[in-house]
């Protein structure tokens, strides 16, 4: 079979003076893209690199591929980016691995799914979503209470969730407020602090999907309030450890948190591979974010690092991506 993989990768190029320096944060190295191409030819696939954007459009055209394995994360600051190609994909009859582009547009809208998640009987954070013309006033905020995360409402691998994020007092918020409108041009949405343990949940497959795993992120040092911000995932050897199972959490907990991310990935229609990450405060899964396209880097990927903790390895990971794609089109058995 041949197999297109469709991504986007890190500039070389020195960042453009008015972009915030994690604005590639989300696109990947050749080392990772190489990384999946090999295990997709042991499988004994030809692999095409498709890439993304006009070189995709072009390529895709040109020579279809039998099927896509799906890791773009789009360009720009639209929340629709990572549904474009799925939506090119499934105009043009070529079947992916992952979700499809209505799912891929609402979770990365982080106010969007909350809403789709909290209807399915999910406890979600309260929150605000501050439109980019919104004041920033005490009764926008009057019911979250304090401490807050704020944070960019259409971004994912944790873009603009910095340390200062974390806001402790009300006459703090309009800087930080400000500070993400003018790097990530979007609304700003801004939640109640869960204190709790950080859970992420793996999952894969379709009929039924299934748990990989439920993996802790606990901080090195103790904390009063931790959050998982970009500072700590670039520096995470140092600052976290991960736990699959996490120690700490009683079984009927991770039962809970479970069933919670299952709730999550129907309400939002996952498809074959998703990670849901959570807030544990009091026996109670609070949902954050889902991510239908998780990072697949074969050194420090939180969805690799879950999966090799839980016994797997990085080949097994990628296969069992394919093959749920495949099942689900009818082309495995």
């Amino acid at each position: 079979m041949i197999i297109g993989i469709t991504y986007d990768l890190k500039s070389t190029a020195p960042s453009a003076p008015d972009l915030p320096d994690d604005a590639q944060e989300e696109f990947d190295s050749p080392h990772t893209i190489d990384a999946i191409a090999r295990v997709l030819r042991d499988l004994g696939h030809r692999v095409i690199k498709l890439g993304d954007g006009r070189d995709f459009l072009q390529q895709v055209l040109a020579t279809p591929p039998d099927f896509v394995f799906n890791f773009a994360e789009g360009t720009g600051v639209s929340r629709s980016r990572e549904a474009r190609v799925p939506a090119v994909l499934d105009l043009l009859g070529i079947p992916y691995t992952g979700s499809d582009p209505l799912t891929m547009a609402v979770t990365l809208d982080k106010d969007c799914a909350k809403t789709l998640v909290a209807a399915a009987g999910v406890a979600v954070p309260r929150s605000v979503l501050l439109e980019p013309d919104q004041a920033v006033t005490p009764a926008a905020l009057a019911d979250v209470p304090l401490p807050w995360v704020v944070k960019p409402a259409w971004e994912g691998s944790s873009k603009g969730i910095r340390s200062k994020c974390l806001v402790e007092r009300a006459a703090d918020l309009p800087d930080v407020v400000a500070g993400l409108r003018r790097d990530h041009r979007q609304p700003i949405l801004v939640e109640e602090y869960i204190a709790g343990v950080e859970l992420t949940v793996g999952i894969h497959g379709n009929t039924p999907p299934q748990v990989l795993g439920v993996m802790g992120v606990v901080p090195v040092q103790a904390t009063e309030r931790f959050i998982y911000s970009l500072e700590v995932k670039r520096d995470y050897r140092r600052q976290v450890r991960y736990e699959c199972p996490p120690a700490g959490v009683a079984a009927p907990q991770c039962a809970a948190v479970e069933g919670a991310a299952l709730a999550a990935w129907r309400a939002l229609g996952c498809r074959d591979i998703a990670r849901v990450d959570f807030r544990l405060r009091d026996g109670v899964p609070y949902f954050l974010e889902v991510n239908p396209l998780p990072g697949l880097n074969p050194d420090d990927s939180d969805l690799v690092i879950l999966a090799q903790l839980a016994g797997w390895s990085y080949a097994q990971l990628i296969e069992t991506i394919v093959n749920a794609a495949l099942r689900r089109v009818g082309r495995l058995r």
